[in-house]
Order: structure tokens, then sequence, then C-alpha cells
């Protein structure tokens, strides 16, 4: 793993030794461009990570901009932090002039909300604050090109996570706190295992957010605000959660040492009905895929409507690698691979069509899709003479043409995608 399109250090230096927190401060925009960036991070990034409770850091977010000048300059450096984050954040996913404007405002947002943690002195004393905005300074630096800056990251905060407790059942180690405490500690708990567990999926290191008493089944509906359509953020991170449970061992641990993920058929068999059955265990909003289902929902919900996507990407995509799965005692299954590869594929397409681009910031979404379209064109590449007619084949195909043009519409401003369809193409 390295950054392979960018090698500096991902913290721009603009800061001077006596600047402290109020040269921090000073940096920040005008409280209308921060309005329109903080709105943003909720539209686009909340509803995939939703660990922030909306009604608290507003709160918070009013009061500071409240204060004067000289009283702002004063404030917890820790909600500096996480509002330069979500700003930087919410720059990845707005239009301006030139992607060249976008990137550096979004860096420099960013280098601004890393300083502000080290006023708080982060390394020493984790709160849920520097928690959160740890977690999206790591996803952040994977959709800015950084991916080995992340991974490192990812690490200090996954021990300030085992640090705070956030392992730890919140009703064993904390049984006096108000239950939506409780429940904010399983919340941040969960994006810190789920970044870990698709992260190690995509990048084939080993997951280390492994310890933890914290139970799926603890984390209930208390005032979720977000229910609508027979969806909520609580019921998506439960799925995620589900997910990632199983995906941990049985996916990213072998990987990770260049082992089989299954050692027959039989076993795979046994690991892909385990799959299914999760599956068929997720809400409904969640699991009725399908290009009219999921244009239909985008109408209604939005926000549901970017969940199931992601959730759905994430599943297929893994069920394409445990059915890509070959050694000398097994071989891929190449009809599984195809359906689940086609299914993941499509996800990124239809969240490409229908969020105006957005799936092209999010490092993960583009990662596995490029993958998808690489192992769907090495198959049909070595497909059997006589399957050139078959509908499976011809499918993916299409799939691969698909992928090509649309990195080469952003090719021409991205290195990124240029690269990428160089590659896909020699398999044309």
């Amino acid at each position: 793993m390295s950054n392979l399109f960018k090698a500096e250090h991902p913290f721009s230096n603009y800061w001077t030794h006596q600047g402290g927190l109020p040269e921090v401060i000073g940096v920040l925009p005008s409280r209308e461009q921060a309005d329109i960036l903080v709105a943003k991070y909720f539209d686009a990034v909340d509803p995939v990570y939703p660990m922030l409770q909306r009604d608290t850091f507003e709160h918070d977010y009013n009061q500071f901009w409240s204060l004067g000048p000289v009283e702002r300059t004063n404030a917890d450096a820790s909600l500096v932090a996480l509002i330069f984050v979500m700003l930087a954040m919410g720059t990845q996913f707005v239009d301006l002039p030139s992607l060249e404007e976008k990137e550096q405002t979004a860096e420099f947002y960013v280098s601004a909300s890393h300083q502000a943690l080290r006023m708080f002195s982060y390394l020493a004393r984790p709160s849920m604050r520097s928690i959160q905005t740890m977690v999206l300074i790591t996803y952040f630096l994977m959709n800015d090109n950084h991916a080995s800056d992340a991974w490192a990251f990812a690490g200090i905060l996954q021990r300030q996570a085992y640090a705070l407790g956030l392992n730890r059942d919140p009703s064993i180690v904390a049984p006096n706190a108000h239950p939506l405490e409780m429940q904010q500690r399983r919340k941040v708990w969960q994006a810190v295992y789920i970044q870990d567990t698709f992260l190690s999926v995509i990048i084939k290191l080993p997951p280390t957010v492994t310890h933890t008493d914290v139970r799926i089944e603890d984390l209930v509906e208390i005032d979720d605000a977000s229910f609508e359509h027979g969806g909520s953020d609580t019921s998506f991170i439960r799925s995620m959660w589900s997910l990632a449970g199983i995906v941990q061992g049985t996916i990213c641990t072998p990987r990770s040492l260049d082992h089989a993920i299954c050692q027959n058929a039989a076993e795979r068999a046994r690991l892909v009905a385990h799959f299914q059955k999760i599956y068929r265990s997720l809400p409904l909003p969640f699991r009725t895929f399908n290009e009219t289902a999921i244009c239909e929902l985008a109408r209604r919900s939005r926000r549901l409507a970017r969940q199931t996507l992601f959730l759905t990407s994430n599943y297929f995509h893994c069920l394409m690698l445990i059915n890509a799965d070959e050694h000398e005692s097994m071989a891929c299954d190449t009809k599984a691979t195809l359906e689940a590869a086609h299914e993941a594929v499509n996800s990124f397409f239809l969240f490409h069509t229908i969020f105006d681009g957005e799936a092209g910031v999010w490092f993960h979404f583009q990662h596995r899709a490029f993958s998808e379209a690489m192992i769907i064109a090495e198959l049909v590449k070595n497909k059997p003479p006589e399957s050139n007619m078959d509908p499976l084949y011809m499918v993916a195909k299409t799939d691969i043409l698909k992928m090509v043009g649309m990195l080469q519409i952003s090719s021409e401003h991205d290195i990124v995608a240029r690269t990428r369809m160089g590659v896909l193409s020699n398999y044309l």
C-alpha cells in the first residue's frame, strides 16, 4: 500500500509556533460559508457515517458562533477541530470553480483541524469529539488519495478509542451514564470498528479493532429522528455492524495473511449461505436492490438511498471476493463471482447517477468499483470460446465498458482515473 499519487505530508504546516488556537480560529471562513459546508456534510457524509448527535453538535456550533472574537479563542479546541474537518469534508462534495481550488481549500481545512487537535493535546487526552474528528480525518485522507497516511492515522485513532474505553460495554464501564450517552459511545465505537474493517478489506492489511464486548443488540432506537420509510440511522448502523462482524474474521484476517478465504467448495458454500442469511435479515429498505427500487427510494428519502447503496456495495463486494477465491484445491466460482461483481459495481453506477458524481469522491466506493471491474475484466478475458453470447458475459462486458466510459470522463483532470482507465482498457 502506498500513496500512489500524493507523497507529501497530509497536513501542510501553515502554523507558527506561538499562534496557538487563536491562529487556527482566525482562518475560519465566514459563518455563511461555514453553514453551507456543514449543511453539505450532513447531506452527503452523515447519512453513510452517522456518528454525530446532530442536535448536540448544532447547539455547540451555534453557541460557538455566538461568541465574540475574543471569547471564541477560548473555545474547546476539540470542537474547533471537529468543525474544521466537517468543513473539509463538505468542501470535497461542493462545486468550486476549479478542482485544484477545491482540493487546496479542503486540505487547508483538514490541516486546521489537525492543528486544533494538537492544541487540544489529543494524543494525551482522547475524548468523544477528538475520536469523531479523527474518524472523519481518516476518511478525508482516503478521499484525498492519502491511503497510507489514512492507515497510519487510523492506527492512532484505534488506540485512542481503546484508551477511552469505547470498546467496552457502556452498561458495564459507565453504568450511571444517561441512556443517550451510552448510545453515543456505541455509535462512535461502531464508526471506528466499521472503518477499520472495510479499510482492511480494501488494502489487505490486518484489522486492529478486534477486542470488544459492545453488543449490536444494545444499539436501539432512542429518539432517532432519522426514522423514515422503514429504515433509520440506527438500523443502518446495526446492518453495517452485522456485516462487519462476519467480514472481519472470514475475509480480512485470511487475506491479510495471504491465506485462502475458504479451504474447499463446501466451506465456501457454507460461508456464502451465512452472508446471505445476514443479508436476508436486514431491514427491507436495505435489501430491496434493483434500479427501479433504488430510484424510487431516492425520490422518497435520499438519505436511505445513500445508505442502501453503501451497504449493497460492501455486501456484494465481499460476496465477490469469496466466490473469486481460488487455490490448488478450489477453483473460482465464475458465475457467482460475475453475478456478485455486477451487483456491486452497479451500486457504484447508480450512486454516481443518482447523486451527481458523489461516488467519485468516496475512496472506498471508487476503489471497490475498480477492483470489481478488474475481476470482471479478467474473467471475461479468460472466458470459454463458446460463451461469447452468454448473457452473463454480455452483461459483464457492458459493465467494463461503462466503467471505462466513466473513468474517461474524469481522466482529463484526475490522474487516478486516467491511470485506472489505462489499466482497464488493456482488457478491451
